[in-house]
């Protein structure tokens, strides 16, 4: 039996779009010879992948198995190509990276900006992502590496220290948190809150202190970024939690304030991960390294095949 690749790579992407069309679009092939492609799948596998009806299609148990299978055989066949292309033509290549919307926000933007200055071959596809779904990410090998913060996700990966943030409180000019320079969480508890997403870390951090506080967590609304939470602070909504940096780049613009927050897991680890430094292409190599040279408030390149499963967190993070 030979499996087409082309076959395998329209199949994942039909299990990621859940829709024969817009996976036919993603691959640039059209409908008919979609679905044909996957008949022909099926046919040769002897085996059905999805229930068909009137209301579209269902993957059967046997497609969430061999959708894993695929992405394993494609992320192979895909490092072939690039470690040869790489050796081929010197230091060129793509790489996929996932981060978590603290490391975007704070330090990856003028880090990304001086190694494509210096590699202009190597492409960077970063996406963003939530630290639960880095870790997953990266261990499916659908990307090569990612940023997110320290924790216990499972899984048989390697982390080394990348950075170090810290969560302030951001309230709106003249609320009355805004005249202490620092705050606790049973202060700040007493007022409404702008949260972040339900999956976010900076939600699990709310919902876990309220809890161990014994004190209500007042949600009036919730935002998916971190611009969409300080103007609806800025418009009066609520008090909102993110990381300092992130709000610094929101203070001279909108009418809002930074106020210190004195809670342990306030100050957090930022860690990069991967399944395994030796095993990384050699442009995602180079740009590990170029992320962990020289990280303030942290210790120094470590080489992550020498690291345990995990580094422990402040906080474990959802």
């Amino acid at each position: 039996m030979r499996l087409d690749p082309i076959s395998l790579r329209l199949f994942v992407a039909v299990m990621e779009e859940q829709a024969i069309a817009r996976a036919a679009v993603r691959e640039h092939i059209a409908t008919s010879a979609a679905s044909r492609r996957l008949a022909e799948l099926e046919a040769q596998l002897q085996v059905r992948l999805f229930e068909r009806s009137n209301r579209g299609i269902a993957p059967t148990p046997a497609a969430y198995t061999l959708l894993d299978l695929a992405r394993n055989v494609l992320g192979e066949m895909d490092g072939i190509t690039r470690h040869m292309r790489e050796y081929g033509s010197g230091m060129r290549g793509h790489v996929r990276m996932v981060a978590n919307i603290s490391a975007i926000t704070q330090f990856l933007p003028a880090q990304l900006q001086s190694f494509m200055s210096q590699h202009p071959e190597v492409q960077v596809n970063l996406l963003e992502k939530v630290s639960s779904e880095i870790a997953l990410a990266v261990a499916q090998n659908t990307a090569d590496f990612g940023i997110l913060n320290a924790g216990n996700y499972g899984g048989d990966l390697a982390y080394v220290p990348y950075r170090q943030d810290e969560l302030i409180l951001i309230a709106p000019s003249g609320h009355p948190l805004t005249h202490s320079t620092h705050v606790t969480m049973q202060q700040a508890l007493a007022y409404d809150f702008v949260g972040a997403h339900a999956g976010s870390a900076i939600n699990g951090l709310l919902n876990r202190s309220a809890a161990l506080l014994e004190m209500p967590l007042k949600l009036r609304i919730q935002v998916t970024s971190y611009d969409a939470l300080c103007l609806m602070v800025a418009a009066g909504l609520g008090v909102g939690i993110l990381p300092r940096q992130s709000a610094a780049l929101y203070q001279g613009s909108l009418p809002i304030q930074a106020i210190t927050l004195t809670e342990p897991w306030a100050h957090r680890q930022l860690v990069l991960c991967m399944r395994a430094y030796s095993a990384l292409p050699p442009a995602a190599r180079t740009l590990v390294d170029h992320l962990t040279q020289a990280a303030p408030n942290s210790p120094p390149n470590i080489p992550p095949d020498s690291l345990p499963g995990s580094i422990p967190a402040t906080a474990t993070q959802p």
